[in-house]
């Protein structure tokens, strides 16, 4: 949305005001009229793209076939990030996502794999959408919510989005939660000799 700072209307809406009589002398020329208006005009336009490229974070694993938007203003965790995937934290929150490719070298089905996933876990909860999809959410025993969603690549191998976050900010992070796990996808089609690329536009959490 184009936002016109209103500083630089006040010049115009001062002109049009009824019943003035300030000396002409005392009045912005014509020029200081137009570069005031430019320079805020450019002030504006370098705050919305600034906002635009704030308002997701798109991670993109070319060589494992999938990608992901990320919440505003996370950080991501390098030490736990690799070729196969990522882990985003929120500062200072608790909260965080780690999204991960995966082998499946016994070829499991995906109901076998949510097995797997499943133990340790509490409370269980969750549907398959398909042969090859499945969202669930539980809790880890530590008073965090665990939300989770599970998509098995044609190659047999799948790729795992973990949103783990405190169950006493529910409320906060549910819709948080829910969006960032539709909007995992995967890519048309792999291509192994590209290199994961990370948000652009993210910051690094820093090393211990």
């Amino acid at each position: 949305m184009n936002r016109f700072p209103l500083t630089a209307c006040l010049p115009f809406l001062l002109l049009a005001a009824c019943g003035r009589t300030e000396p002409v002398a005392d009045m912005p020329s014509q020029e200081e009229l137009a570069a005031a208006a430019n320079a805020a005009a450019a002030e504006a336009l370098a705050t919305q793209q600034s906002d635009e490229g704030l308002e997701s974070l798109e991670y993109v694993n070319a060589a494992r076939g999938f990608s992901v938007t990320l919440p505003e203003g996370w950080v991501k965790d390098e030490s736990a990030s690799n070729a196969d995937g990522v882990v985003y934290e929120d500062p200072g929150a608790g909260a965080d996502v780690r999204v991960f490719w995966q082998k499946n070298d016994g070829d499991q089905t995906l109901q076998q794999i949510v097995e797997a996933v499943s133990d340790g876990a509490e409370g269980v909860d969750g549907d398959f959408i398909g042969d090859n999809e499945y969202r669930g959410t539980a809790n880890d025993g530590e008073g965090n919510n665990v939300a989770v969603r599970l998509l098995r690549q044609p190659d047999g191998s799948i790729v795992t989005a973990t949103f783990v976050y405190p169950e006493m900010l529910s409320e906060q992070y549910q819709s948080i939660s829910d969006a960032l796990l539709r909007s995992l996808r995967l890519l048309p089609a792999a291509t192994p000799a590209a290199a994961p690329e990370a948000a652009a536009n993210a910051a690094s959490a820093p090393k211990p």
